[in-house]
């Protein structure tokens, strides 16, 4: 074989590699722009992520009175509580629980206790998702259930006046989602 056959051999192997390295290049980037556009149709539309966060007056709610409002298509309970729901819900030791972590968003990782769960220092407001955490159900509130809170009578779990689970299937405490007030009437979720 001679010089100019070896070396028009390498040539040939090397424009064959190009060739492989480009057509699977423009078939690696061809798939990232068809993945691109399956995963991003799958982002919440423009109405959705308006939602993703809305105000509630609560300046009508009564001391003893809950308001029920719908975001991010759940229920979200919001109970202004009275003095003897707070001391009752801060008088629980946690070796009582069931679920012993807070669920609250706003605090994650910390106990469950009723100073970790309520959405301002003196405990008056509770703000919870008001989905039963055994299979979704909506507990009844007003005081329902053994422990004076809320109760699921599907299959009969029972939450205190803090909305931990103290009795029934449920396994974790109703979750406390992203909350603050905005002003003295106000309360922003999400």
């Amino acid at each position: 074989m001679s010089h100019a056959d070896e070396h028009a051999g390498d040539h040939g192997a090397t424009r064959r590699d190009f060739l492989y390295y480009a057509t699977a290049g423009a078939g690696t980037v061809a798939a990232g722009a068809a993945a691109w556009t399956l995963i991003n149709q799958m982002n919440p539309s423009a109405d959705v992520q308006a939602l993703a966060s809305i105000e509630v007056d609560v300046s009508g709610v009564e001391v003893g009175s809950q308001l029920t409002v719908k975001w991010l298509g759940k229920p979200v309970f919001i109970r202004r509580r009275t003095e003897a729901e707070i001391e009752d819900a801060r008088s629980v030791e946690l070796n009582q629980l069931v679920d012993q972590g807070a669920e609250n968003a706003n605090r994650p990782g910390e106990n469950a206790l009723d100073e970790n769960r309520s959405l301002d220092e003196a405990g008056e407001w509770l703000v919870m998702i008001g989905v039963c955490t055994h299979l979704g159900c909506v507990p009844i509130g007003d005081g329902a259930g053994d422990f004076g809170g809320w109760f699921c009578p599907c299959h009969g779990s029972h939450y205190d006046t803090s909305g931990r689970i103290r009795r029934g299937p449920a396994p974790t405490n109703l979750p406390v989602p992203v909350a603050a007030f905005v002003n003295d009437t106000t309360i922003k979720l999400g």
